[in-house]
Parts: C-alpha cells; structure tokens; sequence
C-alpha cells in the first residue's frame, strides 16, 4: 500500500503522523510511504532522515493526497484540503466528529473511510488519545500558570503561592487521564486541587495515589458551580469518548468566579466543557467571557511537536500497519479496536456518538458503508 502523510497545516501544528523508525517498519514490510518536504521541521525531524528510513519526500501537498491510499495525518483536514481526498480514500487521524457537524458532513461527501484515532477502544482503554491526553493535561498547567499573570490577562496569582500566601485553588472537572496528569502538575507546583468525578472508584484510586493537596468531590450541578466560584484555575477535563463534552460550566456559573480567573478547556475538541467555549490557536489562545480568562487551544500538543510526535507515533504505528497489511475492510473485521475507530466510511456515520451529535443515521461499519 502507498502511504502519504502530509505536512500538517493547522496553525502552529508542528506534529507529523509518522518518525523514520515508523518509515523504516512500513516500508521492511513492503510498504510505500510518502512524506510531505519539511513536514518533520516543527518535530525536529530532517527530511534527509526519512529519505534514510526509505521514504519519499514529496514537494507538493495535494500531490501527497493524489498518490495515496492511505493518508496519515495528526489533526482533522482542514476546508482548503477536503477537495484532496478521493472516494475510497483511508484517512487515519484525529477527527473528533462530534464537535464539527461541517467537517461530519465534508468528509461523508468525500466518500472517503475516516478512521479517528480517538475512538480506536483496547481492552477499556483509548491508546491513541492516551498519549496526547497526557501532553494536554500537562500543557494545561503551564498555561494556566502563566494566564493567571497580570500581563496575561489574569489576576496575577502564583500556582504555588509562598510562605504567608496560600496559593491557588485549582479545579479540574474529570479525573481521566487528562485530569490525572494536571493534578499532578498542579499539586508538584503547591496549588490547592480539587478533582470532580462521577466515578467513586475511579476517586477513590486518586485519593490513594495523589498528594495530600489533592482532593476530590463528587460532580454534580451544585459541587461544580461551588467549586468554580473558589477557583483561581478551571481545567476542563472531561470525555466522553466519540461524543460532545457536556458543557457543565453555564454562563451564569462563569459570572461568580473571580474576576481575571482562567478556564483552561482541554475538552474543547469535543466541544467544551463550557456554554462559552470557543476552539482557539496558538497564534491567538485566549479570550475573555463574563471576566474569566479562557485559553482554548484545540491543539495544545502542537506547541511540542517533538514530545508530541514521539509519544503520538508510539501507539499509533501498530494499528498503520494493520491497515496497511490488511486493507480497511480487512483490517476492521479483525481488529476490534479499529473497528470502533471507523467514524465516517464512505458517505455513512459508523459511530454512534457522532450520529447523535447531530441527529444523523448510524450504519454499522462491518456491515460494509454507502
């Protein structure tokens, strides 16, 4: 099979889907792999090392998507690159359908099969959104930390506080793996944190593992609104794998916070966890709603390109070369977790969370699409 994998052009994206010991795997096992010219820059990556892996370097973008069968990307394509990708076409990537109904609708028009690594399911687990769920919870602390400084726009408080000054009350809605790694990150920096699940099991590991300046309480409509008017910092942490964020934070929640407080919305890829979430860019990551600072970058890995990429092209080359191996019809009657990762496959929504997102038909993707 001939595998592209294009220079990623969402702003201030500096992951590439593939590394040269990935190039080096797929091409021992008889496979063609193109890869865009400087797609590995913003990873650190020279295109000499994938010619040295026995890739192609390829100059021009739409060629990549001409030449084809199976396109691996970081983010969703973007408008400028939905008239690329041809019917029958794999694309192998992020999506997150359920928080675009036009990008739902761009690719069932393609006609092209969109596996998203989001929803690839092992054994209870999200292997490929595991990696970047980690990045992202820790991304969030940083940025957290520096919007809470006055220049930023913030109320100019210290995470850690010092002697004589109590440092700053953290909340983080959801205690996945996005919400683990920030309270990490926030408890190692001295913040007072307080974790809000659903989940008393999942709670009570928390309590056992994390610092003594970690807490947790039980997410409900009133433990949140009580919880956000302490803040100084809201992390936005929750999934519901396939599906829209519920947005837990309304605007009437936002107007008892602290003035210069900040919201940081990792869930924005499924649409946030809040009424006022908006998707924003590294190049501009911030506004303001009801006095709190929102920072809702909806590629926070990006600005890590080479931690990102790493971490990211780890999990996802085994389930490549099921594809490449099998092709996307054998590859998803034989692996379970592709199987849930089909989202789109030839004009047809094959997951059930992007159909009720927005009302459209689900059609099961082993009993074949369009």
């Amino acid at each position: 099979m001939r595998i592209g994998v294009p220079k990623e052009i969402k702003d201030n994206e500096n992951r590439i889907a593939i590394v040269p010991a990935g190039v080096d795997a797929l091409v021992r096992a008889g496979h063609e792999v193109l890869v865009e010219k400087a797609g590995g820059d913003g990873s650190g990556i020279p295109d000499r090392d994938f010619v040295a892996a026995g890739a192609e370097v390829v100059k021009d973008h739409a060629d990549v998507f001409a030449r084809a069968d199976l396109i691996m990307k970081v983010k969703e394509p973007l408008p400028e690159e939905y008239g690329l990708i041809r019917k029958g076409q794999v694309l192998f990537t992020y999506f997150h359908f359920a928080a675009s109904r036009p990008l739902t609708e761009a690719m069932m028009a393609t006609g092209a099969v969109c596996i998203a690594y989001e929803t690839v399911e092992e054994n209870g687990s999200l292997p490929l959104l595991t990696p970047m769920s980690e990045v992202a919870g820790r991304m969030s602390i940083q940025a957290g930390a520096k919007y809470l400084e006055k220049p930023s726009g913030g109320r100019g408080v210290l995470l850690g506080g010092v002697p004589g000054v109590p440092p700053a009350e953290v909340v983080i809605l959801g205690g996945g793996i996005v919400g683990t790694n920030a309270a990490k990150m926030a408890a190692g920096l001295g913040a007072m944190v307080v974790v809000l699940d659903v989940n008393l099991d999942r709670m009570r590991y928390l309590d056992d593992v994390m610092e003594p300046n970690v807490t947790t309480l039980f997410s409900n409509p009133y433990n949140i609104r009580g919880a956000c008017r302490r803040a100084d910092l809201v992390v936005g942490a929750v999934l519901i794998p396939g599906a829209k964020a519920p947005a837990l934070i309304d605007r009437s929640i936002l107007r008892e916070m602290k003035p210069g407080s900040v919201l940081v919305d990792v869930a924005v890829d499924q649409g946030g966890c809040a009424e006022t979430t908006r998707p924003t860019t590294h190049s501009k990551p911030t506004y303001v709603e009801e006095g709190v600072l929102h920072y809702c970058v909806a590629n926070m890995p990006g600005a890590v390109g080479r931690t990102s990429t790493y971490a990211l092209t780890n999990v996802t080359l085994p389930y490549a070369r099921i594809l490449a191996d099998r092709g996307w019809e054998g590859a998803i009657r034989s692996n379970r977790a592709l199987a849930s990762g089909a989202n789109v496959v030839r004009g047809e929504v094959t997951c059930r969370g992007v159909a009720e997102a927005f009302d459209l038909a689900y059609h099961d993707a082993l009993k074949g699409g369009g």
